[in-house]
């Protein structure tokens, strides 16, 4: 990879970002249309289901603390792992959930949590452990509920009334709406440097994930602990 075979002037530069732009708008535009669809789907009533959190057992329904729609994000769980063994995919994502987006949510009325499968003593623990402040819940007692239940679901919910519909779910590349490093990345000459992109010969490109993950530890542990990991275990 020779990045100074790729150079031009400004004005060839600039030509180029411009013939480009044309592209990006369509994609934006592509985008709002999407949008505009999902906000047209039908909604699905999801039944009596009771979750574990902070406070104890509470219905579904009080995850949206008084607003009028709910965010959810389900965390892979690995139960009796350390923190080390947990997901890191998972990890990346939460990590990049701050409290200021917290915040704009809540000024739109929407709530957000974040459902597992493992137990509550495990899941405040790793949360405490990685310093979050968003509101964690264990669906380990509510797995017969698919409106809850899994891992790795972007999730969102209505309320109207005491009744609480599921309005939207998607998984895989569907959650990337929290992964503002990939978004970045994508903004970059080498982009996230992962194998399945469409890059030019030559470009850096490592198994897709693998970088989530740095000495044992989801990367974003590090910037809570310097404990070395003496096994490491991967999400799988």
């Amino acid at each position: 990879m020779d990045i100074a075979d790729r150079a031009v002037d400004r004005t060839a530069w600039e030509t180029a970002q411009a013939e480009h732009l044309t592209a990006e708008k369509a994609h934006t535009r592509a985008g709002d249309a999407l949008a505009a669809a999902r906000r047209r789907l039908p909604v699905t009533r999801v039944g009596p289901v009771r979750l574990v959190g902070a406070t104890g057992e509470v219905p579904l329904v009080d995850l949206l603390e008084g607003r009028r729609q709910l965010v959810t994000y389900s965390f892979m769980w690995h139960h009796g792992r350390p923190h080390h063994g947990q997901c890191e995919g998972c990890t990346f994502s939460m990590s990049q959930v701050s409290e200021a987006t917290q915040a704009y949510l809540a000024e739109r009325d929407v709530a957000f949590a974040v459902l597992s499968e493992g137990t509550w003593a495990e899941l405040a623990a790793y949360r405490d452990f990685m310093g979050w402040t968003m509101p964690w819940y264990s669906v380990e007692h509510a797995l017969d509920e698919p409106a809850v239940a899994g891992g790795g679901q972007l999730r969102s919910f209505v309320r109207d009334g005491e009744d609480v519909y599921l309005a939207f779910e998607t998984v895989a590349r569907g959650t990337e709406p929290f992964d503002m490093a990939n978004l970045l990345l994508d903004r970059t000459l080498l982009g996230r440097q992962e194998e399945w992109e469409d890059s030019p010969a030559g470009w850096p490109q490592t198994p897709a994930g693998g970088w989530w993950r740095r000495d044992g530890r989801p990367v974003a542990q590090w910037l809570r602990t310097d404990e070395p990991v003496a096994h490491a275990t991967a999400c799988h």
